[in-house]
């Protein structure tokens, strides 16, 4: 198999059969990200190097109903070769049923709902978008390159397309002091909209960052982990749409998952409950030894 850098692929995504078609990330850009540190410069993946890759898949595992595909935002990729990609796919996989990867809002912008509407015809659905926040401030100031409104616009697109997505939260991206408006400005935002998961991982720093260059200059101020929790508290408390909220990324110092709204009051509970058992100190030694996401 041919795989370039650090694999990174959703939790729910761990079943699922991953193939490299790009590697790197578009963008680039975002101050807190070092995810694609080892991967500086986007690649596509030659064709030839992804059939390859199937006839691999094929041969140890044949009856593979779901592909990941791998990279930052595969979805940017013309609407035609990610045509290509998915007949491709057809050929070796008789019993392929869906194909996900991850997505940036931006790479929805330059498809029509008619192009999403015939991915979608050829198994693209269950797509993870990189959301991070509804906080317009926040996405500026992290150089996301999209906004709050945006995010609605396009994921709209997706709905009319009838393609399932699901959204990750960056609880801590608002800075210290806004972490609960960014929470609630979220929510107002993913209310309007219908994912199927919303995963939160917890914003964790590395010298390597932007991020960390900007707190060293006095221009941002990280939440402490008291905040972030009180955060995401913050952002299920305020969350009306059915949705699978989880935080299981290894940035999250505990587990949490489950049903919205059913079970909104048990997640609550289980926030309260860390946050009378374990002080600021204790919270932040997970976070600083946290050596790699």
């Amino acid at each position: 198999m041919h795989f370039t850098g650090t694999i990174w692929r959703p939790p729910y995504e761990a079943w699922s059969a991953l193939l490299q078609v790009t590697a790197g990330c578009t963008h680039n850009k975002c101050k807190f990200c070092t995810l694609y540190s080892d991967v500086p410069h986007f690649r596509m993946s030659p064709v030839s190097e992804i059939e390859s890759d199937l006839q691999e898949i094929y041969t140890c595992t044949p009856d593979v109903t779901r592909l990941f595909l791998t990279g930052a935002n595969p979805f940017v990729l013309d609407t035609n070769h990610l045509k290509t990609i998915a007949n491709l796919a057809k050929q070796y996989l008789q019993r392929l049923d869906s194909i996900g990867c991850f997505a940036r809002i931006t790479d929805i912008i330059h498809k029509s709902i008619e192009e999403l509407k015939d991915l979608r015809a050829l198994g693209y659905n269950r797509i993870t978008i990189g959301a991070e926040t509804g906080n317009n401030t926040a996405l500026e100031f992290m150089r996301k390159g999209y906004s709050a409104e945006d995010i609605i616009t396009q994921c709209k697109k997706l709905d009319s397309a009838d393609i399932e997505y699901n959204f990750f939260y960056l609880t801590g991206i608002s800075g210290s002091g806004n972490g609960l408006a960014g929470a609630e400005k979220t929510a107002e935002i993913f209310n309007r909209l219908n994912p199927k998961i919303i995963g939160a991982s917890m914003l964790t720093i590395y010298p390597c960052s932007d991020l960390y260059d900007e707190i060293r200059l006095g221009n941002w101020k990280e939440e402490s982990e008291r905040e972030k929790l009180i955060e995401m508290r913050t952002l299920i408390e305020k969350l009306d749409i059915r949705t699978h909220f989880a935080a299981l990324g290894a940035s999250n110092m505990f587990k949490l998952h489950g049903e919205l709204p059913y079970e909104k009051q048990e997640l609550l509970n289980e926030i309260d409950d860390i946050l009378n058992r374990y002080d600021e100190s204790k919270l932040r030694n997970y976070r600083v030894n946290l050596k790699h996401l």
